[in-house]
C-alpha cells in the first residue's frame, strides 16, 4: 500500500486513490486482525507482530487519501482501523485497563513494533477518533521509557541499550526494533510542526554503533551476525530515520555509502518510498569514518577491533554476554572478518520454530568456543537468561597490537569456575588464549566454524575462502597431532569433522572440535591465527613454544621483528594473598602476560613495543621499566611523533614508565608527564 500511496502521491493519478480507497473500505469491514496462536494463550494476546506491519500500511495510505474521502467515508474506514488495530495494540501494549505486556516481559523489539505502528495508525486516524488522539500521544511520550530500560535483575533481563550504544539482541533486532520507534517519533514530528519531544540521546550513538559492527567489503557490507541475525542485516533503517530528525554527519552518511551497495530486504534502499524520501545526499560520504578502529561495549558484552576502515580489511568481533530469547549461548564467542569474508563464522540461525533453531543454531555447538565433558551452556537459559551473564572489558588498540578480555565463567558455571578468552592481536598473528578451570577433572575440547574450505595440513587448520585464508594452529596445552595416526600421538590434541545444518537447511556443512586427550581441571591453551596475505602464501611466521619457571610463553619472528610472549602461571588467581612474581629472560614481573617486540638480531631490553597483561611491575636487572600500585593493562609503542601510551584496568591510575620521548600520548591525547630519572608519571583519574 505505501508504493500505492507513493505513486498518488507524486503523480495525482486517481487510479491509485481509488485502489487505496476500495483497499481500506474492505480492510475496516474485516471482522479480526486477531491471530489464533496468540488468542489462545492466556491472558489473550489481542495483538502481534503482523498486526503492527499491517497498521504501518493502512496509516500510510489513509493518510495519502485523506482528502479525497468523504467525512463519512473518512469516519467509518478510522472506526474500522481503530477496531482492528490501534485499540488491540496500544490496549495490550499500553493503554489502561487492558495492558498485559510489560517492558520487563516484552520489552524487546516486539514493543517497539506494537507500541510504534499502533501509535502511527492511531495519529492517523486522530481526526475522525478522538481517543486514538490520546492513544497517539502517549505512544511517542511513552518511547523514552524503552530506551531507557535498565534490565530486571529477577527475571534475568538485560538493559535495552548499552550506554556506549546499541541494543543486545542483535544487529538484526536492533535495527528492526529502533526504527519502529523513530517512525512513530518522525510521523509525530512532521504532523506536529515546532512540537519538541524528550531527547533520545541514544539516538546520537545510533550510526556509529551500526558503523563498528560493520564490514566494509568489495560488493555488499557485512555485518556481525551474533544472535539471531545474519550478515547481509543492516541498521540502515534506523539510521535513515536518524537523520530525518536530527542532521546527516559524516559517520552516518559514511555508513549509508556503503549500506546503499547491499541489498537487505529490510532496508530503505533509494527504490522504497521512505528511502526515496528520507535518504540524505550521499555525495559528501567520506570514504572513512573519522572513528576509532575498535569499540567496547560493556554493557551488553560486545567488542570489534580492525587493522583498518578500508574495504576487505581484517575485523576481528567477540561477544560475551547475556544469553536469553535473541541472544544465543556464545559466551566467549567471536568471529573474523580477513579479506572480504567471515573466514571463522558464526553457524546463524534459521526459522524459530526449526528444530534445528533450539537444539543447533542457538545453542553452543554453534559457536567457536569451549566445551567441558561434551557440554556447553545450559539450554535453560535460551528462554529464562544466563543467571550469571558474561563480559567483555579491557580493551586496548595500540595499532599493531590490539588487546580485550572474554569472560565466559558465569555463563558457563555449571562446569566452570574460570573461563577467561584472552585475544591478543599482534601484526599478523592472532592469539586466542583460553584460562580455563573446572569444578572437577574432565575433557575440554575447541570448536571452530570455517567460513571457508578447511583442512588440516600438519599442525594446521587451513580455512580458504576467496581471496581470504587463515591458518589456525593450536599451540597450548599441545599442538594438533601431526597426522591422522593419531595413536602416535597420544598426548596432542585431536579432532572430530561434525556436521551441522545450513542456515537455509538445504543440507549440512562442516565444523570442528579439537580435543585434548588428558583429563584434568586446569588448561591455558593458546591458538594462533595466522592471517594470510594471500591464498598461495607459503612463508608465515615462525612461532617457537617456550618455557621457564612458572611461565609458558611464544616466540613470533616475522619480517624482521621477534616479539617474545610470556603467560604467567602463577597469575591465574590460584595465590590468594601471594603476588604473582616470575623471572622470565631477565624480567622480572608479575603480570598476567607480557609481550614485547624488538628488531631481530637486537637486545629485549632496547625495546619501545611493549603489552603488559594485568600487571603492576616490569623490571630488568636495578632498573624499572613499569610501576603501578594496581595491575593495569598496558601497550607501549614509539615513533617518530612520540611515546603512545594505552592504558586501562582502573578508574584511577598512577604509574611510572621508562622512556626518553619527549611527546607523551595517553589513550590517544597528549598528556603532560612529570619525569624522574628514566621514568615519567602518568596520572588518570576517569
Amino acid at each position: 500500500m505505501e508504493y500505492l500511496a507513493l505513486a498518488y502521491q507524486m503523480t495525482g493519478d486517481r487510479k491509485y486513490s481509488d485502489k487505496l480507497r476500495a483497499m481500506l473500505a474492505g480492510i475496516a469491514k474485516t471482522p479480526s486482525w486477531g491471530d489464533a496462536e496468540m488468542m489462545a494463550r492466556n491472558p489473550s494476546w489481542r495483538s502481534e507482530l503482523q498486526m503492527a506491519h499491517k497498521s504501518f500500511q493502512t496509516a500510510v495510505a489513509y493518510d495519502a487519501v485523506y482528502n479525497d474521502m468523504s467525512a463519512d467515508e473518512r469516519s467509518t474506514i478510522a472506526k474500522g482501523l481503530y477496531r482492528l488495530a490501534v485499540e488491540p495494540l496500544l490496549g495490550d501494549w499500553l493503554l489502561e485497563p487492558t495492558r498485559i505486556h510489560s517492558l520487563n516481559s516484552m520489552g524487546h523489539n516486539w514493543w517497539t513494533s506494537c507500541i510504534g505502528m499502533g501509535g502511527l495508525l492511531a495519529l492517523a486516524i486522530s481526526n475522525e477518533v478522538p481517543e486514538a488522539a490520546a492513544a497517539a500521544e502517549y505512544a511517542v511520550n511513552s518511547l523514552p521509557e524503552w530506551f531507557d530500560f535498565a534490565g530486571d535483575i529477577i527475571q534475568h533481563k538485560p538493559r535495552s541499550f548499552d550506554r556506549d550504544g546499541g541494543m543486545y539482541e542483535s544487529i538484526n533486532y536492533a535495527n528492526f526494533g529502533i526504527s519502529e520507534a523513530l517512525l512513530l517519533r518522525l510521523a509525530w514530528l512532521n504532523s506536529h510542526p515546532g512540537a519538541k519531544l524528550e531527547e533520545l540521546p541514544q539516538l546520537d550513538k545510533t550510526a556509529p554503533f551500526f558503523s563498528y559492527v560493520l564490514y566494509p567489503r568489495s560488493g555488499e557490507p557485512y555485518s556481525i551476525n551474533f544472535g539471531d541475525s545474519h550478515k547481509n542485516v543492516n541498521g540502515e533503517r534506523p539510521v535513515i530515520l536518524t537523520c530525518a530528525m536530527t542532521s546527516a554527519d559524516p559517520v552516518a552518511l559514511w555508513y549509508l555509502s556503503q549500506t546503499a551497495q547491499g541489498n537487505f530486504h529490510e532496508g530503505f534502499h533509494i527504490d522504497t518510498p521512505m528511502g526515496l524520501l528520507y535518504t540524505p545526499d550521499l555525495s559528501k560520504a567520506p570514504a572513512t569514518p573519522s572513528l576509532p578502529e575498535s569499540h567496547l561495549w560493556e554493557d551488553f558484552g560486545w567488542a570489534t577491533m580492525r587493522d583498518s576502515w578500508q574495504k576487505d580489511a581484517t575485523m576481528l568481533a567477540v561477544k560475551s554476554g547475556m544469553t536469553w530469547n535473541h541472544s544465543h549461548a556464545d559466551a566467549n564467542s567471536f568471529i573474523l572478518f580477513h579479506k572480504g569474508v567471515d573466514i571463522i563464522k558464526d553457524a546463524g540461525n534459521c526459522s524459530y520454530g526449526r528444530p534445528q533453531y533450539r537444539n543447533y543454531f542457538f545453542q553452543t555447538d554453534a559457536h567457536n568456543v569451549v566445551k567441558f565433558n561434551g557440554k556447553g551452556q545450559s539450554t535453560h537459559q535460551q528462554y529464562h537468561g544466563t543467571m550469571l551473564p558474561g563480559n567483555v572489558s579491557n580493551m586496548l588498540d595500540g595499532g599493531r597490537v590490539k588487546y580485550v578480555l572474554a569472560d565466559g565463567t558465569g555463563p558457563m558455571s555449571q562446569w566452570l569456575n574460570r573461563n577467561f578468552r584472552h585475544f591478543l592481536w599482534i601484526d599478523n598473528v592472532i592469539l586466542v588464549i583460553d584460562d580455563l578451570s573446572s569444578h572437577e577433572p574432565g575433557n575440554f575440547e575447541w570448536l571452530w566454524h570455517p567460513g571457508g574450505k578447511a583442512v588440516k595440513r600438519g599442525f594446521d587448520l587451513n580455512i580458504t575462502e576467496g581471496n581470504s585464508a587463515v591458518a589456525v594452529r593450536p599451540l597450548y596445552p599441545r599442538p594438533l597431532a601431526y597426522s591422522n595416526f593419531v595413536h602416535d600421538y597420544p598426548e596432542d590434541l585431536y579432532w572430530e569433522v561434525l556436521e551441522g545444518p545450513t542456515e537455509n537447511l538445504s543440507g549440512t556443512e562442516e565444523y570442528y572440535s579439537f580435543k585434548l586427550p588428558k583429563t584434568t581441571d586446569k588448561v591455558k591453551a593458546v591458538t594462533a591465527i595466522i592471517l594470510k596475505d594471500s591464498v598461495n602464501q607459503r612463508e608465515l611466521p615462525v612461532i617457537e613454544r617456550r618455557e621457564g619457571k612458572d611461565w609458558i610463553g611464544l616466540r613470533i619472528t616475522d619480517h624482521g621483528k621477534v616479539t617474545d610472549l610470556y603467560i604467567n602461571q602463577l597469575a591465574d588467581g590460584r595465590l590468594m594473598h601471594l603476588n604473582s612474581w616470575i623471572e622470565a629472560d631477565g624480567w622480572m614481573t608479575d603480570a598476567y602476560m607480557l609481550a614485547v617486540t624488538y628488531e631481530e638480531g637486537a637486545r629485549p631490553e632496547t625495546s619501545v613495543d611493549m603489552f603488559i597483561g594485568h600487571g603492576s611491575a616490569l623490571r630488568r636487572g636495578n632498573g624499572t621499566y613499569f610501576s603501578s600500585l594496581a595491575k593495569l593493562n598496558v601497550i607501549t609503542c614509539r615513533d617518530n611523533n612520540g611515546f603512545d601510551l594505552h592504558v586501562t584496568g582502573q578508574p584511577r591510575m598512577n604509574f611510572d614508565i621508562r622512556t626518553d620521548a619527549g611527546r607523551i600520548r595517553v589513550n590517544g591525547k597528549d598528556h603532560k608527564a612529570k619525569r624522574h630519572g628514566k621514568l615519567i608519571n602518568i596520572r588518570i583519574n576517569k
